[in-house]
């Protein structure tokens, strides 16, 4: 009796530790809002069969989607299709780097948009000086540079926007 007792526990035991870790339901297509059937229409027939994760990454991205003003939609469009454009390896790149940007801590990545919000603020002209001096900096001069938008930016701690940033903060001028 104590065998058979011992045999259920290791089973139940066992069968619960690997239901534990089994990944967590995705949401059935039926259980989707009208939008997001509309949205994710091209995904009807296998959406099933997509891993959890990725079903709430589309459903995120329709929510976005929907929540942007047609001339940020029109800007999207713009920039699919130059990705869309990219060689097979500049595509890979860029899908590694933004990777490695997802694997970061929380206040680096609030730290690299605040410096891009801060370069996009930027006159082009002035953007393009930009461009051009980092393109002749050595790289020692360019980690320089990075220092000094951490410390204007945020990442070691601080939180400077980039709003809060005055000309001579620039990093170089």
């Amino acid at each position: 009796m104590k065998i058979v007792a011992i045999s259920l526990m290791m089973v139940f035991g066992f069968g619960g530790f690997a239901w534990a870790q089994s990944d967590p339901p995705g949401v059935p297509w039926h259980q989707l809002s009208r939008d997001e059937q509309q949205m994710l229409q091209s995904f009807n027939q296998s959406w099933d069969q997509l891993p959890p994760d990725r079903q709430e990454r589309l459903r995120n991205g329709a929510r976005q989607w929907t929540n942007m003003k047609p001339e940020e939609r029109d800007e999207a469009r713009q920039r699919f299709q130059q990705w869309k454009q990219l060689p097979q390896d500049q595509q890979q790149q860029l899908r590694e780097r933004f990777q490695r940007f997802r694997n970061l801590p929380p206040e680096r990545r609030e730290a690299i948009r605040n410096a891009r919000q801060w370069f996009r603020s930027l006159p082009p002209a002035e953007r393009h000086d930009l461009r051009q001096q980092w393109k002749q900096m050595s790289p020692d001069e360019r980690r320089t540079f990075r220092r000094q938008l951490r410390k204007n930016f945020g990442g070691n701690g601080a939180t400077a926007s980039p709003d809060q940033s005055r000309p001579h903060d620039r990093p170089f001028q």
